[in-house]
Formats: structure tokens, sequence, C-alpha cells
């Protein structure tokens, strides 16, 4: 099988860490081994220093008071000295004891105030990119859940080349997708929420997927998508059928259960094998052939099937429907006029074909 997130319920699993750049040009393992080296030095100097002060003290220093030395000739307060420094090699002890533990410690803390700017920086200019990214698009997808249901939509998407956003609530489910989805535009937060929403630029989206878990989430997210944009194309995701219903009535354009959807598929499994295996060849293979809708728009000159070529070799006609009517394989003089909608069983390079044709061809 050809569909990289596997059959609806696997996902896939890779170690990559939201916000934090862990690529080669990453400095944060660089910066966490130093912090570790560093504190390493900072613990070593201490237990040495502790040790010399103690011997220092002879018999009338106790390990507190030798402790207490260490610290404040690290650190470089110098409170007080409860350990005398006699000789000269002690006092040159404590000097170098200073000298080194001081080093250490400014380094520790200097790595670690860099570790922190570098985390925060990152995490805030990926963020900035991504939002910049996200307003540059237009006529794009907005994917509300990021779950099984959620993935699988997504890839559809990318597959067939057109572009989306993911909301979810759960970061880690774009840390298990980063293989699968590279160029993953995302968003993190209730998409029911219309700021998120508005970052995922929903008055330029073409449509509006809402298929988190939950149908009261789904149902929200239908009513403020609706509200936001009323030209924007809404699917729902329902649970429950009994909610189908409802989520029309909210503004849903269409609502798909994928439980009733599961029966239907069994039951055909069974008595229509060999179609069912021939749309699953169609989802499966990613350079494969889809079955594919055009609107055709405004100001088109009306052209015959044949004269605008709609039946190739990387294409095939199936049929035209205008207003609720459907006409089946048309003929070659059959004509095609504004807002019609041209059903077509294409490829990719195919549907990129008859876009700019029926686009491009005006009165």
């Amino acid at each position: 099988m050809k569909y990289p997130l596997g059959p609806p319920g696997h996902g896939r699993d890779s170690r990559h860490k939201f916000g934090i750049s862990l690529g080669a040009d990453s400095a944060l393992p660089r910066l966490t081994g130093r912090i570790v080296a560093a504190a390493g030095v900072v613990l070593l100097v201490t237990v040495v220093a502790t040790v010399g002060f103690h011997e220092a003290g002879d018999r009338h220093a106790t390990w507190s008071d030798a402790l207490y030395m260490a610290l404040i000739t690290i650190s470089t307060v110098g409170y007080g000295e409860v350990v005398r420094l006699d000789t000269t090699g002690e006092r040159i002890f404590a000097g170098l004891i200073a000298i080194v533990g001081f080093g250490a410690l400014t380094f520790l803390f200097t790595s670690l105030s860099v570790f922190f700017l570098e985390k925060d920086l990152d995490q805030t200019l990926r963020r900035r990119r991504m939002e910049n990214r996200i307003r540059k698009l237009s006529g794009h997808y907005i994917v509300c859940g990021f779950g099984r249901v959620g993935r699988n939509t997504a890839y559809e998407l990318q597959v067939t080349g057109r572009k989306f956003v993911a909301i979810d609530a759960n970061p880690a489910r774009f840390d298990e997708n980063r293989d699968t989805f590279e160029d993953l535009l995302f968003l993190h937060g209730d998409a029911s929420d219309d700021a998120l929403l508005e970052a995922a630029d929903v008055m330029d989206a073409a449509g509006v997927f809402a298929v988190t878990g939950d149908d009261s989430r789904n149902l929200m997210i239908t009513i403020t998508a609706r509200q936001m944009n009323p030209r924007v194309r809404v699917i729902a995701r329902a649970h429950e059928v009994r909610n189908i219903a409802k989520m029309r009535k909210a503004g849903a354009d269409d609502v798909i259960s994928p439980d009733f959807t599961g029966g239907m598929r069994i039951a055909s499994a069974m008595i229509r094998p060999n179609v069912v295996n021939f749309l699953d060849e169609m989802l499966r293979s990613e350079g494969g052939l889809r079955v594919e809708e055009f609107v055709v728009p405004p100001g088109f000159a009306p052209r015959t099937v044949d004269e605008l070529r709609l039946r190739g070799a990387g294409y095939l006609l199936l049929a035209v429907r205008f207003r609720e009517e459907w006409i089946f394989n048309p003929g070659s003089d059959f004509r095609i006029e504004p807002g019609h909608v041209v059903v077509v069983m294409a490829g990719s390079q195919g549907r990129t074909e008859l876009e700019s044709r029926l686009a491009g061809t005006r009165a």
C-alpha cells in the first residue's frame, strides 16, 4: 500500500521536536554539551576546593566550613574567611580555585542564557515565518483537527497539490507527522476560536474541514467559519448520525459520518469488490488518477466538448452538472457553459491543464 499514513487508525512516529530546530544547523545540541561540561567542571572544582580547605584548616575546620570557603571563593563573594590561609601555598591554591571556579561558573551561566534565548528565538522565528506564509495563501484549505481523519484528509490535499493549514489543540500530532508532511503549515489551538481561524486566513480559504473527534466542536467550527466567511465551503465530520442534520442547519455544506460511510463501504466490498478496489487504488496511488470537478467560471465562452478537447490521454470526461441536472458521458457536441460543473477523471498534470483551459477561454 502506497498510502503513507496507512489505513485510518495508523499514524507515524518521528523524533522531531516542535519549536526547536534539531537539524544540522542547530546550535542547541552543542550548547547542551557545553552546559553539561561546565556544570561538571564547577562540581569538580567545588569538591577539590572543599577537600583542600578542609586540609588547610587542619583539625580546626569542619566540612561545613570547608564547603563555605569553597563556595565564597568560587563565586568571588568573599564574605569572610572561616578557614585561615597562612602559607603561600594555601593562598595560591585559593587563588587558582577562584580563577578556575569563577571562570567555569561564568561559562555555565552564559551558556544557560544563550540556550534559553536561542530556544525562544528559534520558536518565535519559526512561528513568524509560518504566519507570514499562511498570510500569503489564497484558495487554500483549513483542516481543523489533525487526528486520523484529519491527517488522511491533509494527505489527499497534499498529493493533489492543494495548499492547506492544519489546526489542532495537541501539538504532538504535528511532531509525529513531520516526515509525512515535510512542509506542513499548522497552528496550535482550538479551531473554533475566531482568532485562530483568522490566523489561518479563513477569509481567503476555499474550504474548511471540521474533522475533530468531537461533534460539538465540529459544530462550533462550522458556525464560526460560516459567520466569518459565508462563501467558504465547509465539510464537517459527525460521529453520531443524529448530529448530521444539526451540522447542516449550522451551515455545513456537507457532513460525513465515518461510521456510516465505513458500514456502506464494508457492504460494497462484499457485493461490488472490483468497484471498491478501483476506487481504493485511485486514493492509494500518489501519482494516479482522481475524480476531480471544475466549476466553469463566469465570462467563459461556450464551447463544445470536442472544441475544448475534454477527452485526452491524461484525463477523461465523466459528467457535467448544471443546477440539479446530471449529464453523464456527454457527447462531443455538448456545449460547456458558465456555471456548469465538469467532472473528470484526471491526474495532477491533467487537472492543472484543464483548469488553465477552462479559465483561459473567455468570451
